[in-house]
């Protein structure tokens, strides 16, 4: 008892500060991080465990034939690696051996590659190794390529059916490429199982995998002749237009002579060969001026101001509507559309059948008769008046008024020139087949298999 009342009184006795830092302590030791516990070196060492340590080291390397001339020396715990090796990662991994033994403090690697042709044997009969290998497995390299060749036979067997394929098919082109299609695919897939067979499906995946990256190269690269290439397939199943059509391409015009896999080749109105990429073609705007057999003409005249401008459009409309070659059904039209500084405007339309007429003979026609009808009632077709001042002082020679100054025998023969251009001779305007015999004749030339025409009349034009 007397005991316990002392150990009271002594800590009734201690200072706070004398008990608070050891707690702080405790905290902060708590509270800081957790360090990797260092391994310690004994500050002794037991007799004999260098000999122990060297001689476990030269067991584990006897065991190891790329370690039989390292020479291994222990002291202190310290081990040294001496001698050749013979490749180059052996050095680290002799290291790495050494120091997983128990009570090694380092190593000291002093170890070389043996550089030596007697030291490299072991490359060599690994590569005679391989080529008996290879040997042995030449029966089945050979039974694989029989497959290869057996299941490509069949696809260009499939392929060949091309009576099959133009029945599915719309049209030749397609047909081609789907008998192309199925030729890849068997061979690609009787190669997949050739190297499947002969265990190379590493070799099979860097395979596809390199294709994939060429394929994406490739693609990249030849965009634009993939696009005219897929371009060509749509037009074939489109059929814009056939063959001998006048048709105008964004600004390019002419009559179609062939479809090809590559481009649309026109014949111009001038006999010129157009060849346009259909990549082009199939983007543009197609104006076809054949698959509509009946086609307008217009052309614009101006009558003075002072003129009934009603009367001079009425007049020209029955001129127009009293041609021959102008067709009842449209019936030909006038429109008055401007009035300029000193006429009015009149646009005159009319319609023909392309099969019986020629367009651009029915206009040079059409526009000389409407003239002719407005003189002859007296409607003035004004021209623009210019007013010129002339200044006596530049003036070199002095202004006549040539028309009072002309003889009576001149006004005589402007008279005649006159009347003869007031009754022109009928013409014939029948369509000009000169260009349509040019582009048939073209077409019936045989063509290469590249200039294979796509176009098919039996398929209906979109």
């Amino acid at each position: 008892m007397r005991a316990l009342l002392a150990s009271l009184v002594l800590l009734s006795a201690t200072p706070a500060s004398a008990i608070l830092p050891e707690l702080s302590q405790e905290g902060s030791e708590a509270a800081a991080p957790v360090e990797a516990p260092v391994q310690q070196i004994d500050d002794t060492i037991d007799e004999g465990a260098d000999d122990r340590i060297a001689e476990r080291i030269r067991g584990i390397f006897a065991e190891l034939p790329a370690f039989s001339e390292v020479e291994v020396s222990v002291s202190q715990g310290v081990v040294s690696l001496g001698g050749t090796v013979p490749r180059q990662e052996d050095i680290a991994r002799a290291e790495a051996i050494a120091g997983r033994v128990s009570g090694v403090v380092t190593v000291e690697n002093d170890l070389q590659r043996d550089l030596s042709i007697s030291t490299q044997g072991e490359g060599l009969l690994s590569l005679a190794d391989r080529w008996s290998g290879f040997v042995a497995m030449l029966p089945l390299i050979a039974l694989a390529l029989a497959v290869w060749g057996v299941i490509s036979l069949v696809g260009y067997i499939i392929a060949g059916l091309g009576v099959l394929w133009h029945k599915i098919t719309p049209n030749s082109f397609l047909a081609e490429l789907i008998a192309s299609a199925i030729r890849f695919v068997f061979i690609v897939g009787g190669l997949v199982v050739a190297l499947d067979m002969v265990g190379a499906g590493a070799l099979l995946g860097a395979v596809l995998g390199g294709a994939g990256v060429i394929g994406l190269a490739l693609g990249f690269a030849l965009r634009d002749t993939i696009e005219n290439y897929v371009a060509s397939l749509m037009l074939s199943l489109r059929q814009p237009f056939r063959a001998n059509d006048w048709v105008q391409i964004d600004q390019l015009e002419g009559r179609v002579i062939r479809l090809t896999s590559r481009a649309t080749i026109l014949m111009t109105l001038d006999g010129n060969h157009l060849r346009i990429p259909n990549s082009q073609v199939f983007k543009a705007v197609i104006t076809n001026f054949t698959r509509n057999p009946n086609r307008r003409f217009e052309f614009d005249l101006g009558v003075d101001a002072d003129d009934d401008a009603r009367a001079a459009r009425q007049l020209g409309r029955d001129t127009l509507a009293a041609l021959d070659f102008v067709l009842d059904d449209p019936p030909a039209e006038a429109r008055i559309i401007e009035v300029g500084d000193s006429n009015v405007v009149i646009r005159f339309l009319g319609w023909i059948d392309q099969t019986k007429t020629d367009w651009w003979k029915a206009q040079s026609q059409a526009i000389p008769a409407v003239k002719d009808a407005l003189e002859d009632a007296g409607f003035g077709l004004p021209e623009p008046i210019y007013r010129l001042r002339f200044d006596p002082r530049s003036a070199t020679l002095p202004f006549e008024n040539r028309a009072e100054g002309t003889s009576e025998k001149e006004q005589q023969a402007a008279k005649k020139v006159g009347q003869v251009s007031s009754a022109p001779p009928e013409e014939d305007v029948r369509p000009v087949d000169e260009i349509v015999e040019m582009v048939e004749q073209e077409r019936r030339q045989a063509g290469g298999e590249q200039d294979k025409d796509l176009l098919d009349r039996s398929r209906p034009v979109e």
